[in-house]
């Protein structure tokens, strides 16, 4: 899935848009959460779901800064960013990994975009820059160790 994320006209829809990947992505990582086979791997992916739930945290007070009202849930990507991992338990927790690592693809996407809005301030673009190392760290990590698997 190839993310539109990061190419809004307004901080407003951008911030908006990231909470809803946000949520999506937190959605994704439960159901990868409840699905992998191996404790060891379930529990690194549970680490870096605190990272997703720590983003949607400042997210959230971006949006209320603004005057944006942020969204409680995820939108329909949703379905596809869970699906795929439905799907891939099928084949096992390389599988997971693998499917998630593609999830992990469009929130790296959406957030070096977000760090070059326009419109985004010195405090909103070092958060994205830190969300972006976070993003980049999770996916290389479900990548390497998929290929291990």
């Amino acid at each position: 899935m190839v993310t539109m994320v990061g190419n809004e006209s307004s901080i407003n829809d951008l911030v908006t848009n990231l909470i809803y990947l946000e949520h999506d992505a937190i959605a994704a990582y439960e159901s990868c959460i409840e699905r992998l086979d191996s404790p060891e791997l379930s529990s690194q992916i549970a680490r870096f779901r605190e990272d997703h739930l720590q983003h949607l945290q400042v997210l959230n007070e971006m949006a209320r800064e603004i005057g944006t009202e942020a969204p409680t849930e995820g939108d329909m990507k949703q379905m596809l960013t869970t699906g795929k991992i439905a799907l891939a338990d099928l084949m096992g927790d390389a599988a997971i990994l693998k499917a998630m690592k593609t999830n992990e693809d469009d929130t790296v996407t959406a957030y070096e975009r977000a760090a070059r809005h326009r419109d985004a301030i010195p405090k909103s673009r070092a958060f994205f820059e830190k969300a972006l190392h976070d993003e980049e760290r999770h996916r290389a990590w479900m990548d390497s160790t998929a290929d291990r698997l």
